[in-house]
């Protein structure tokens, strides 16, 4: 694994610290540089969606006991492609192009892209992925499991010391529908900030919009609609999205079925609501499949961050006193 180097490490706690986020991410280099924006989703602690938002819809995710940050924007076909050019390997979306999200990506590409961006950072691989012909996840052990990306105890699929994921469905869904003001079991309807049925368009950002109801294809990831609460685009509409979660909990086996939420370009007005999900075979590829990134370092791995960084910023002192 590339080992992040004290100085950037130090320089990734303390933005963290200072903002709250790394609001936009940068990855590659000349030609194949892009870069992944992020909203941060607060309240912790907040609970599940107890249909107290003052909709119709409502499902039981959506508790998240910590920060952390969602990407803005679905992840785009063009990424992949500067990621491939880099290096990452045996990832074959495309679907679509350009900025267009990414898709006829299984659950494995994703999650091999998403350690990619750990390894750029020199944070721990999230999923611990081989390919050999096919993809393989082994589940971490007791003392690498993540304690995030779960309702209680620890989640075998995600590793402890990861800073980029796959959210998890809870994630996915607090940043798609939670009303953000406060903590509480408040939530909208859809993913627009609203209990209003989003208004079906082909692209654009207007408030209270979203790219469904067979429209001619996905729009650019950054024109996929209005936004959520927390400030997210296209988690209604444009591409189903896959969640990190096991469509059936716990997280225990790694062929399971995964969860999908969100609806796509091609749907109807039912697949955006907070009450429906649906799953698909890991292995599957489908043309209005994507995925989004977000971002939860663990408490005790931001810790180390810093000892490292203090460390370095301690021996470069030193050396400049001989």
């Amino acid at each position: 694994m590339k080992t992040v180097t004290a100085l950037a490490a130090f320089g990734l706690a303390l933005g963290m610290m200072a903002t709250g986020t790394v609001r936009a991410d940068t990855f590659g280099s000349g030609n194949n540089t892009f870069t992944i924006d992020f909203q941060t989703v607060g309240n912790a602690g907040n609970a599940n969606d107890a249909g107290a938002g003052g909709g119709n819809y409502s499902s039981s995710y959506g508790g998240v006991a910590y920060d952390f940050r969602m990407g803005t924007y679905e992840i785009s076909q063009d990424m992949i492609t500067k990621a491939t050019n880099l290096g990452l390997a045996n990832v074959t979306a495309g679907a679509h192009a350009g900025n267009k999200p990414a898709a006829e990506i299984s659950w494995y590409e994703a999650a091999a892209f998403v350690n990619w961006l750990n390894l750029q950072v020199g944070a721990h691989v999230a999923y611990d992925l081989t390919f050999g012909g096919g993809w393989f996840m082994t589940l971490w052990g007791p003392g690498e499991q993540a304690s995030t990306g779960v309702a209680s105890g620890t989640n075998p699929y995600r590793h402890k010391d990861a800073f980029y994921v796959l959210p998890s469905e809870d994630e996915w869904y607090k940043s798609a529908y939670h009303q953000n003001t406060g903590v509480n079991a408040d939530y909208w309807d859809y993913a627009t900030a609203s209990n209003t049925i989003p208004t079906a368009v082909g692209n654009g950002t207007a408030a209270g919009t979203a790219v469904y109801d067979d429209q001619i294809g996905p729009a650019d990831i950054t024109e996929a609609g209005g936004l959520s609460s927390y400030g997210t685009m296209g988690q209604n509409g444009n591409v189903w999205e896959w969640s990190e979660s096991a469509y059936t909990a716990p997280n225990d086996s790694w062929f399971e079925d995964r969860a999908l939420r969100g609806g796509q370009w091609i749907g109807g007005e039912s697949f955006l609501r907070s009450s429906h999900r649906t799953d698909l075979d890991p292995f599957g590829e489908q043309t209005v499949v994507g995925f989004r990134v977000a971002s939860v370092p663990e408490p005790s791995a931001a810790l180390l961050v810093l000892m490292a960084g203090g460390a370095w910023l301690l021996r470069r002192r030193s050396s400049r006193s001989l």
